[in-house]
């Protein structure tokens, strides 16, 4: 896992930017501890790489540079098939200098060009430099778990990892995008290539773009999901089928040269990657826990403490407290570069803390709930779906994959979601598909009574729905299920990795997230809807794939949590009711036109009500005094 830099140029002399790449890398540091390098490809690139060690630790080094000096590499990541590349490329006659899997990306972009991105199972954003033609290809692996944003200054193409590193150059500045905030506001996160930043942009996950000096030629889609249903196989062929390939991804993904670990939450996709990682172990496996003491609504230690010993793990835990929160949270948001969506981002650092501690790779249940299904609200979309059938008797999808019998018996899992449920059918019932479905994740409504009249636009709103119908009714998608999850996989998703990449990287720690591997999402969107949805189940194959593997107690548990924050208890009073308070009545706040004084005011006095609102306010307002006031 590393932190990568680029300026490339149209011939132009980058002698005299030295001093700029080595600030952009310098930022990164954080991201690779065990090392750093710049390349000079004079007219043509500069390069920055900061190193953390996973993979052959010794040699391995970047910018990593061809014999023969035509080729430059940077690149942040791990390639899980590594050594099965590597024997393929011994095979057609390359010599390796290295075992890192670094050398085998450089070799085979050297030998297969853009196509073979294709062939690598892994996380991963790359610059790979060809001096002689002055062309360059740059890619994100499928479901953007790395990062790679990029910008123009007038005579040159700007690459990093993080954009606080792109602001390290001089003609970068940080200018808010009032529609990326808009969406923001709506989503919690922002569309497409967009960032909060004007003029930056982030390579879409499964891209690649290729370009000529400080020209892009293209931005290419080189891996998507695929919705063609298999109908000629039987559950079983499923059940099968993901088995072997959960348990392979978790094989590649435990090479390391370093000490490895798992996050363990207590729900069912941790506990799962954790359980099939200690198989392939002959060492007690070490795992990470992070509870509240604030009651068994922020607690699943119980749980996690049940697979530790089933597992033979050596189980860590710790107990972030309201001091901690404050003293974290401005860091964390620099760390970030941009709002975190919600207050998960706090434990989630503080686990990420822990574990470096202890070891250097650490491995998480990260994208089952969108591969799989888990949210709670597919099962909201999909009981209005059942009432607007047998009312109606409709059949929006073809045929009805869930009736209202069978979706009676899931129901138990909406008993801690009644705020979710009021706000859903309080209007717009029956509605089209992605009318509903943006309903159900629309946030602008928990800031309306904060923001100043202007700030949403209603103009603005359907450019939003617009946008979000664009991803939503991918055109190979008939089933809810289908729809619900592929915008969450395309939007959601990344959006977290961001969140997990930033929180480990903050602590150089690497994250791996073995549930997405494209094998398995590949399988998992040809499984027909009904099989995978049965009868309104979340996850009902990957809860029969894998139930061998865990505690019954952990695969039947209907009280999903999602490591809860204790926030709402803590604005009641305290040092954290104190931080909010000094931060959103502060001057800067008041004068910066995004949020009515009164409407702030009014909801910190009343503890237990706003806090969604409250914090939302708070990460943006401290977005703006970190990156847009300082600029």
């Amino acid at each position: 896992m590393c932190g990568i830099t680029a300026i490339l140029t149209d011939g132009h002399d980058l002698a005299g930017r030295r001093a700029v790449i080595e600030a952009m890398t310098r930022r990164l540091a954080h991201r690779g501890p065990d090392g750093s390098g710049v390349h000079h490809v004079p007219r043509q690139a500069l390069f920055g790489h900061r190193r953390l060690a996973i993979i052959d630790t010794v040699a391995g080094v970047q910018p990593m540079i061809s014999d023969d000096g035509r080729y430059t590499l940077v690149y942040n990541g791990e390639i899980y098939n590594y050594v099965e590349l590597r024997q393929e490329l011994i095979a057609a006659g390359c010599r390796f200098q290295t075992a890192s899997d670094t050398e085998v990306l450089l070799q085979l972009l050297i030998h297969a060009g853009a196509a073979g991105i294709t062939r690598l199972n892994g996380m991963f954003a790359f610059v790979f430099h060809d001096r002689q033609h002055h062309r360059w290809i740059a890619a994100r692996d499928p479901f953007g778990i790395k990062p790679l944003y990029y910008t123009h200054s007038p005579e040159e193409l700007i690459f990093a990892s993080e954009i606080k590193a792109l602001l390290e150059h001089p003609e970068v500045r940080a200018i808010r995008d009032d529609h990326a905030l808009r969406q923001y506001l709506h989503f919690q996160f922002c569309l497409n290539d967009r960032t909060l930043f004007t003029g930056i942009s982030k390579l879409p996950p499964g891209h690649y773009m290729h370009g000529h000096g400080a020209t892009i030629n293209a931005v290419t889609s080189y891996w998507n999901v695929n919705y063609q249903i298999d109908d000629d196989h039987t559950e079983g062929f499923f059940l099968e089928q993901l088995r072997t390939v959960l348990d392979d991804a978790l094989r590649l993904q435990r090479r390391s040269d370093v000490p490895l670990g798992g996050y363990l939450s207590g729900g069912l996709d941790s506990s799962v990657v954790c359980a099939l990682a200690a198989r392939h172990s002959d060492q007690p496996l070490p795992v990470f826990h992070g509870r509240f003491a604030e009651g068994a609504a922020y607690d699943e230690s119980a749980h996690a403490r049940v697979v530790a010993q089933q597992l033979g793990a050596i189980y860590h835990e710790v107990v972030p407290t309201a001091h901690d929160f404050v003293d974290t949270l401005p860091g964390l948001i620099d760390a970030l570069d941009e709002p975190a969506a919600g207050p998960g981002v706090f434990p989630q650092f503080i686990v990420s803390r822990l574990a470096r501690q202890h070891v250097t790779v650490v491995l998480g249940g990260q994208g089952g709930d969108e591969i799989f299904g888990g949210y709670a609200r597919y099962l909201v979309g999909y009981l209005e779906q059942a009432l607007k059938g047998a009312i109606f008797e409709t059949q929006e999808e073809g045929r009805h994959l869930v009736t209202l019998e069978s979706i009676v018996p899931q129901l138990a899992l909406l008993q801690q979601y009644g705020p979710l449920l009021a706000h859903f059918w309080r209007d717009g019932l029956f509605e089209p598909m992605d009318a509903r479905y943006f309903r159900l994740i629309d946030r602008s409504s928990d800031m309306a009574s904060i923001l100043m009249p202007d700030v949403l636009g209603n103009d603005d709103r359907a450019r939003l729905f617009s946008e979000f119908q664009a991803i939503f009714n991918h055109p190979d998608t008939r089933s809810y299920i289908n729809k619900m999850t592929h915008f969450d996989q395309k939007t959601l998703l990344p959006a977290l990795l961001h969140v997990e990449d930033r929180v480990s990287m903050a602590v150089s720690l690497e994250s791996r997230v073995p549930l997405l591997d494209t094998r398995i999402v590949d399988l998992v969107t040809t499984m027909p809807p009904p099989m995978k949805f049965q009868g309104g189940r979340t996850k009902h194959l990957f809860k029969q794939a894998v139930q061998s593997l865990v505690p019954a107690s952990v695969w039947q548990r209907k009280d999903k949590m999602g490591f809860p924050v204790p926030f709402t208890r803590w604005l009641a009073g305290g040092p954290v009711r104190d931080f909010v308070s000094d931060v959103l009545t502060s001057r800067a706040c008041r004068e910066r036109g995004l949020f009515d004084p009164a409407g702030l005011e009014a909801l910190i006095e009343r503890p237990g009500v706003g806090a969604r609102a409250l914090w939302g306010a708070l990460c943006i307002e401290l977005w703006h005094q970190r990156f847009i006031d300082r600029a």
